[in-house]
C-alpha cells in the first residue's frame, strides 16, 4: 500500500487530491490531505466579496464531507516538519503537523508518506511592510475569504461616507517591492470603479493604483506583445487606455515602505520617498513559503537543501545564479520533482521559481522593486494534475517517466473582472502563450504573437461568471466534474 500526502487544499492541492482519490478509490492506496483550513476557497471571486457584491458563502465550501465521500483522510492541520529520510526510529518518509481544528487544536502528530505533494500555497507576508494588512495594520486584503469579507464591509462603509457627502481617496495595489498577483490588484481596482458607479458616488472618489510593476500591464510576467486587428500592440498601451477611460491614476515602479492610518510612504526607482494620503486602502502582501523545516534521519536540519531562503520548495529548475539577462525559459521546472528526494514534489506557489520574469530594479537606497512571478490559478491546477498523474504512473511502474507541465510551454488565461453585472459589467480577458516568455522560440516578442492577446468587454465578463460557477462545480466534484479542464 502506498500513502500519498498532499499539503494544502487550495486550487493545486485540491486538484491533485481529487485526481488521485478518483483513480485510487477502492484500491489499497491512501490519499491524505493536510490543510489548516476546513474549507476550499475560489480565490479569484474574493474580488467580488471584497467590494460587497458577493457574500463570502458563495466562494467557499466545507472539505470534510467531500473528502469522506472519496475516501480521503483529511487532517485539518498545519504542516511543520518534513523527514524525507525518515527518522532513526522509523525509516519511512514522514511529515509532522499541528492540528488547527477546535477538537484537537495544538496537538501534534506525524504521518508517513510514499509520495508528498507540497501545495501549501504562500504565507501572506504582511510583516514585510510596517502597517500592512488587516490584522494589526491599516489596509485591507482579498487574499483569503475572511480578509475579503472584512474588506467588503470596510468598502461599503466608505461608500456610505461618500453618500453622506465626503470625498475619499481609494489606494489599491501592491504593499511592498517584491509582491506578486498584480492581476488581483488590477481587478480589484476596476471593480472598485464599477461598484462606486453603481452606488452613484464615483464622482466623490479618487482611485489611485500603486504597483511595483515597472510599467502598467507588466503583471509580473514582463508584459505582453500581441496582435490586435492586424497590428502589434502591448499590454502596457492596452492597460494604460483602460486606466484613462476609467479615470484611475497610476503610480508604477514603486515600493511601499511604511503605512500609517490614512497615510503611506513609497519609494520610487530613483530612491525618492513620497507620502500618499488615503481613506481606504487594499494592498496585497508579498508571499513567502509556509514555514516548514526539513530534517535528515539523524535529525540534522536540511531545510536549505529542500527549500530556498524564502521557504519555497526546490524542484527540477535551474537555480544557478545568473544575471537577469541570462535567464531562459528552459530554466523553469518541468516535472516539479525535488532534486534531492524523488518522492517529493511542489506545485503552485509552493515551488521555488528560478528567477523573476519581470526585470527587477534596485533603487539607489538598495531597495528591490521586483515583481515576483505568478504561479497561481490555471497553471497551478495544470501542474498539480500532471504531478498527480506522474504519481499514478509510478504506482504502476516505479520507473515510469514523469509528466511535464513547464510554464515555458504552458499558456494561461487571465480574465480580470472590471465590474460584476450581467448586462453592464465587463472584463479584461488576457491570454498569454507561454507564461514564461521564450525568445529562442519567439524572437520578436517572446510569446506567440497571435495566441497572446487581450480583449475588454461584456463577453469577457460572462466568461468570468462562467469560470466562477464551473470551477466551484468542479471543485465540489459534482457529476461530470472530471471532464472539466484544469
Amino acid at each position: 500500500m502506498a500513502q500519498i500526502v498532499v499539503l494544502g487544499a487550495g486550487i493545486a492541492g485540491h486538484t491533485a487530491a481529487m485526481i488521485l482519490a478518483r483513480e485510487l478509490k477502492n484500491t489499497e492506496h491512501q490519499v491524505v490531505v493536510i490543510s489548516p483550513k476546513p474549507t476550499w476557497n475560489w480565490i479569484p471571486s474574493n474580488i467580488w466579496v471584497g467590494t460587497g457584491s458577493m457574500p463570502r458563502e458563495k466562494v467557499v465550501f466545507e472539505l470534510r464531507p467531500l473528502y469522506e465521500k472519496y475516501g480521503i483522510d483529511f487532517r485539518q492541520a498545519a504542516a511543520q516538519n518534513i523527514y524525507p529520510e525518515g527518522t532513526e526510529d522509523n525509516p519511512r518518509s514522514q511529515v509532522e503537523f499541528e492540528y488547527t481544528d477546535p477538537a484537537h487544536k495544538g496537538q501534534t502528530d506525524c504521518v508517513e508518506f510514499d509520495y508528498l505533494i507540497n501545495a501549501t500555497g504562500p504565507k501572506l507576508n504582511f510583516a514585510a511592510t510596517p502597517g500592512l494588512g488587516p490584522d494589526g495594520g491599516y489596509t485591507q486584503s482579498v487574499c483569503t475569504d475572511a480578509h475579503a469579507e472584512v474588506c467588503g464591509e470596510e468598502f461599503l462603509r466608505a461608500v456610505n461616507r461618500m453618500k453622506n457627502g465626503e470625498r475619499l481617496r481609494f489606494v489599491i495595489g501592491t504593499g511592498a517591492g517584491n509582491c506578486t498577483c498584480q492581476g488581483a490588484a488590477f481587478e480589484y481596482t476596476f471593480n472598485t470603479d464599477f461598484e462606486l458607479r453603481q452606488h452613484g458616488v464615483r464622482d466623490k472618489a479618487e482611485i489611485v493604483y500603486i504597483t511595483n510593476e515597472p510599467k502598467l500591464g507588466d503583471l509580473g510576467v514582463g508584459g505582453m506583445t500581441f496582435k490586435q486587428d492586424g497590428y502589434y500592440t502591448t499590454s502596457q498601451l492596452w492597460t494604460e487606455s483602460i486606466f484613462r477611460e476609467r479615470g484611475v491614476k497610476a503610480i508604477a515602479q514603486v515600493a511601499v515602505k511604511n503605512i500609517e492610518a490614512n497615510k503611506l510612504t513609497y519609494e520610487n526607482a530613483d530612491g525618492e520617498e513620497h507620502d500618499l494620503d488615503y481613506d481606504f486602502a487594499m494592498l496585497l502582501p508579498p508571499f513567502t513559503g509556509i514555514p516548514m523545516k526539513a530534517f535528515d534521519r539523524e535529525g540534522n536540519d536540511i531545510s536549505d537543501v529542500v527549500f530556498n531562503p524564502a521557504g519555497f520548495m526546490k524542484v527540477d529548475a535551474d537555480y544557478t545564479p545568473k544575471s537577469y539577462e541570462e535567464w531562459r525559459a528552459k530554466d523553469w521546472p518541468r516535472t516539479y520533482q525535488n532534486p534531492t528526494y524523488g518522492n517529493m514534489f511542489a506545485v503552485g506557489i509552493a515551488f521555488a521559481p528560478p528567477h523573476a520574469i519581470s526585470e527587477p530594479t534596485k533603487t539607489p537606497n538598495g531597495t528591490m522593486i521586483a515583481p515576483a512571478p505568478p504561479r497561481t490559478g490555471q497553471p497551478s491546477g495544470t501542474m498539480a494534475a500532471k504531478v498527480a498523474e506522474s504519481i499514478l504512473d509510478r504506482l504502476k511502474d516505479p520507473n515510469a517517466p514523469l509528466r511535464e507541465a513547464s510554464l515555458g510551454d504552458l499558456g494561461a488565461i487571465c480574465d480580470a473582472s472590471t465590474g460584476r453585472n450581467m448586462l453592464s459589467g465587463s472584463a479584461a480577458a488576457m491570454v498569454m502563450y507561454p507564461v514564461v516568455p521564450d525568445n529562442t522560440v519567439y524572437p520578436e516578442t517572446g510569446r506567440h504573437p497571435t495566441l497572446t492577446q487581450g480583449e475588454l468587454g461584456l463577453f469577457g465578463h460572462w466568461i468570468k461568471i462562467l469560470y466562477h460557477y464551473l470551477f466551484i462545480y468542479k471543485a465540489k466534484a459534482l457529476p461530470g466534474w472530471n471532464l472539466l479542464p484544469e
